[in-house]
């Protein structure tokens, strides 16, 4: 990190510029009540999938869980006999963020990849706390392993990934499905990821005071979701902390210009050092949460692309 202001990529200025043109703009959820920081972030949402075409079979599915139903949405490649499925968790620091927000990023995944997804609507924070969204991604991937051929999918052949607050969710995931004996995840996907909560690196000290995530928002992120402090050691709330040995090949994705750009490179360095092959692509110009903006941003598209690349190179094997 260097003090050299940043070269920051167009289309990102542009794209932010047209949603404040619309009045799309996410308010401080530090400071606003989370009724009105969930319901901005749902029309953001809804702006980023407009003209989404749906894949020709998608499913609601509602499955058993260990704190009870949980609502998922299964997206099947067309023309693809029995894929391979990817287990998703969205973004939203655990207390936003919502399936249907992540439609039209998961349909342009799942046709790239020709890779299945099941999206699930883990409880949010802090009406639920830590650590029943992992427990529910975890139970949903377990489920996937022993029931999804009756979904149409190739239950021995699983992927883990999720955004932000996701990735945090997959890759404890992976980490407990390996404890477990569990062979079935063959692939991680990790999409600028909170791996630690350590808020002081210095992407943080570079990037936390900025729009899209800060430090002030992040701890009290981890306030909000956690019961009590001392779970901020716990692998399953920050999986760099784990033994990382035995886990499966991860691709790891992050903008320039993220806070969390430390978390992933900490955790890329943490998995090559337990021998567990990873890959780790560093978009310049870029900041946190871009992955949806692939109708306004050309890197956003162009890492969906790079990632449904990395998924069909890791089933392909």
């Amino acid at each position: 990190m260097n003090d050299a202001s940043p070269w920051i990529d167009p289309e990102l200025v542009a794209a932010g510029q047209l949603l404040q043109s619309k009045g799309l703009v996410a308010p401080d959820r530090t400071v606003a009540s989370l009724t009105e920081v969930r319901a901005a972030q749902e029309k953001i949402g809804a702006f980023l999938g407009e003209g989404s075409e749906p894949l020709k079979v998608e499913r609601a599915l509602t499955l058993p869980g260990p704190h009870g139903q949980v609502p998922c949405h299964l997206y099947l490649p067309d023309g693809v006999e029995r894929p391979p499925l990817l287990v998703y968790a969205h973004g939203g620091g655990f207390m936003q963020g919502s399936v249907p927000s992540w439609h039209h990023m998961l349909r342009d995944l799942v046709r790239q990849s020709g890779v299945a997804a099941l999206s699930v609507e883990y409880q949010l924070s802090p009406e639920v706390k830590f650590p029943v969204a992992f427990e529910e991604m975890l139970a949903m991937t377990k489920l996937a392993a022993r029931e999804g051929s009756s979904w149409g999918i190739d239950p021995a052949r699983l992927a883990v990934g999720g955004d932000s607050a996701g990735a945090n969710l997959a890759a404890a995931t992976a980490l407990a499905m390996r404890d477990a004996g569990e062979t079935a995840v063959k692939f991680q996907l990790l999409i600028y990821g909170v791996f630690s909560t350590d808020s002081e690196s210095p992407s943080w000290q570079q990037f936390g005071r900025g729009a899209g995530l800060s430090q002030t928002q992040v701890r009290w992120i981890w306030e909000t979701y956690l019961e009590d402090p001392g779970q901020m050691k716990d692998w399953r709330a920050a999986p760099i902390l784990a033994d990382l040995n035995g886990l499966a090949p991860a691709h790891l994705i992050v903008g320039s210009l993220d806070p969390l750009q430390d978390d992933s490179s900490n955790m890329a360095a943490a998995l090559k050092a337990a021998g567990v092959p990873c890959s780790l692509t560093v978009y310049q110009g870029i900041n946190h949460g871009f992955i949806r903006y692939g109708r306004l941003i050309g890197t956003a598209r162009r890492a969906i692309a790079d990632c449904a690349a990395a998924l069909k190179a890791a089933f392909a094997r």
